[in-house]
């Protein structure tokens, strides 16, 4: 039974989220192949054939594919697709991208966000915003899944020994070119992977007053998030929605700002290990859910906070 990964990287680094992929599959089977496809890639693929149960890293280097575009890179695997029993990626934005187009190809059901793998073919998956986990039993010849990441350990980076074997694929074939890409760049953590997030809402009552999320976070080392109140309102772009239509995440520390705890939102954070809540309202649902919540005016609370910050980082100094 072998097993295809397709890699998350940026051409340069392999995302963590691919980490978690492999460590998920290989609760399957340590036949572990992983597919690369981008450009100047030799580092990339060099690392990952290193990670403990990768028997091969296949590598599509090629100048065409240096954008991560899912309508170039679905032909890929579907020309390999015949090699394999199992097809893992991400349940990132980027797999979510590819995968659904791979499963309409190869006539399966794709089983998407899992969060445990119970056998080569039974997978546990949320429902209902979070509210009910399924447990699915896949009949398919070929299962195409996606993992959500911080539901699984990452693989170690050594003790593999995997070859890297180089692709060949006809990029002519297909119709479709990037054009131009507009992203924010940041120093910070990836928000869906981040071991800390700070997350703002409709309570910071502006875009300059979420500079004081910012503080926090750069303190913490932490990613920033937002509740959709606060990103329909203008506050920071939608990169940063935590929620049932934004990202899930499951920190080990999560800090709510301002947000009420609607259930769209607590569907994308309410598996954190430790929830920090700070909100003036004591009704707010957030507190239900918080292992610690504090009924304050966030304008003295966080300001108060980041002085306590600025003591201990001294201190460590």
């Amino acid at each position: 039974m072998s097993i295809l990964i397709l890699a998350e990287h940026n051409n340069e680094e392999v995302k963590s989220s691919t980490l978690n992929t492999i460590g998920a599959a290989s609760k399957i089977s340590s036949d572990i192949e992983v597919l690369v496809v981008g450009s100047n890639t030799e580092s990339v693929c060099k690392e990952i054939s290193s990670y403990q149960h990768i028997k091969k890293v296949l590598s599509l280097n090629n100048m065409d594919y240096e954008h991560a575009i899912a309508e170039k890179i679905e032909p890929v695997i579907m020309s390999i697709a015949d090699n394999y029993s199992h097809i893992f990626a991400p349940a990132t934005t980027f797999g979510k991208n590819v995968m659904p187009r791979v499963a309409v190809k190869l006539d399966v059901a794709q089983i998407s966000d899992v969060i445990s793998v119970e056998s080569e073919d039974t997978f546990i998956r949320p429902i209902y915003a979070g509210n009910a986990l399924a447990t699915v039993k896949s009949n398919d010849l070929k299962k195409v899944i996606t993992i959500r990441p911080t539901s699984f350990d990452v693989v170690a980076k050594e003790g593999g020994s995997g070859i890297v074997e180089d692709l060949q694929f006809d990029s002519n074939k297909s119709q479709s070119e990037f054009v131009d890409r507009e992203e924010s760049k940041s120093d910070r953590p990836e928000l869906s992977t981040a071991r800390i997030v700070v997350s703002g809402g409709r309570g910071l009552q502006s875009a300059d007053n979420f500079k004081l999320i910012n503080d926090i976070a750069d303190k913490l080392n932490a990613a920033i998030g937002a509740s959709r109140a606060a990103v329909d309102a203008g506050y920071v772009s939608n990169d940063y929605q935590v929620g049932q239509t934004g990202k899930v995440v499951v920190p080990d520390l999560y800090i709510a700002v301002g947000i009420s705890g609607a259930i769209q939102h607590l569907a994308g954070m309410k598996e954190s290990k430790i929830i920090v809540a700070i909100n003036k309202d004591e009704e707010a649902p957030i507190f239900n859910i918080a292992d610690y919540g504090l009924s304050a005016d966030l304008f003295e609370a966080l300001p108060q906070l980041s002085s306590e910050l600025d003591k201990l980082n001294s201190i460590e100094k």
